[in-house]
Parts: structure tokens; sequence; C-alpha cells
């Protein structure tokens, strides 16, 4: 399913289906951070090694499910299928957008 959401947050999308950690980190601002699974990632290298981590750990697919965008916050809904106890769940993502650019991605049941 197709969502409505800003070009940054697509592009963070379109990375995330094609596995590619170096254009996802691109997405982010230079000290941007990734609040997953109770730890935080901050700056681009960490966001870098935890999207190439979570790859090769869990082996998922990330579907979008639906998305809103108020000012510079977007909260979207997504589907995550892989190789984890539980799977598939459904995730809420907490963009914060600054200049163009992710500033912050909180990921959360």
């Amino acid at each position: 399913m197709a969502v409505d959401v800003p070009e940054r947050v697509a592009a963070y999308l379109a990375a995330q289906g094609a596995k590619d950690a170096e254009a996802l980190s691109r997405c982010f601002t230079s000290d941007g951070t990734v609040h997953d699974d109770g730890q935080d990632h901050r700056g681009l290298d960490a966001i870098r090694r935890w999207k190439q981590r979570t790859d090769a750990e869990y082996r998922f697919v990330l579907t979008a499910l639906s998305a809103q965008t108020h000012a510079n916050r977007v909260t979207g809904r997504a589907r995550i299928t892989g190789d984890f106890p539980g799977s598939p769940v459904e995730l809420d993502h907490m963009f914060t957008l600054s200049n163009d650019k992710i500033a912050s991605l909180e990921i959360r049941s």
C-alpha cells in the first residue's frame, strides 16, 4: 500500500525496502536519532550500523499501512514480517523532520 508522506520519509521507506543502509542513513540529519527496541542510535554511522544489524538479524519486510502528517511530525503504522518471535507485528513509526531531513525516529508497538 502506498502512503502519502513527505519526500524524506518516502526515501526512508524506499531504502528500507531496498535494504540499503547507506541510503537510509542519508535520510537523517547528521545528529539524527533512531529509538528502537529500547536503544538509541545517534548519528549517521550509528543509524547505518543499526540498519545493517536489524536487516541481518531479523531479515524483515516492512509494509507501510497508514500515515498522518502534522507540521514537522509524521506518524505511520507498519507491518513488520520477519525472522523473529511474534512475527508479524504492527509498529508505530514517529518521525520528526528538520530542514527536509529526519531528525528523529521512534519505533514502538
